[in-house]
């Protein structure tokens, strides 16, 4: 990882990269460090990695050029565009996945527009969970997989918080849908069939 200190730093960084991530956090903050720490932890075996990350406290033109205005926010750049934005501290898989392209992601149309933060509880086996997931893909919506046959943390959590133990379930920005209740999903991401 690689810490910048201007906007002119990062940009003559990211010359050239096929593919790079810019972490914003202010340390000292709970959520940033969670985030700073967690995206070290996933870099450690992505070596060919562009990741950079500054510290907000310090460098202050950088958030203003992407329209940044929380932190902490991982940045996805392809080809030297900025394509993506992913909010909040993730747990250390979710940036793996990410940074190996098997979270699903679509690019940004608008710098301004933030994406919503899209999580899918499921299995392996629950069609429902397939159907749902390829919808999403279809639609181009960005969401991270979490497979609770696998992850039994994650499974208590979600009948915790939901009541409920049967899969697809499906967090949109901090909301739970049970099941595939597409005009739900629809509604929370602004889709129009």
């Amino acid at each position: 990882m690689i810490e910048v200190n201007s906007y002119s730093d990062f940009i003559s960084r990211l010359s050239g990269s096929k593919k790079a991530y810019l972490l914003l956090y202010k340390k000292g903050n709970e959520k940033s460090d969670c985030a700073l720490s967690n995206v070290k932890d996933a870099s450690v075996n992505n070596e060919n990695l562009n990741i950079f990350f500054a510290d907000l406290t310090n460098v202050l033109d950088i958030h203003e050029k992407f329209h940044i205005s929380t932190v902490p926010a991982l940045l996805e750049f392809r080809n030297e565009k900025f394509i993506n934005v992913i909010k909040g501290c993730n747990d250390a898989a979710q940036y793996i996945a990410l940074f190996k392209d098997t979270l699903f992601h679509s690019e940004k149309k608008d710098a301004e527009k933030l994406m919503k933060r899209v999580t899918v509880y499921s299995t392996p086996t629950c069609s429902w969970c397939n159907t749902l997931k390829t919808y999403f893909k279809l639609k181009n919506i960005a969401f991270t997989d979490i497979d609770v046959s696998r992850d039994q943390k994650a499974a208590d959590a979600l009948v915790k918080r939901s009541g409920q133990m049967g899969v697809p379930q499906t967090e949109i920005n901090g909301e739970i849908i049970v099941g595939f209740n597409k005009p739900r999903i629809n509604q929370l991401l602004g889709i129009k069939d």
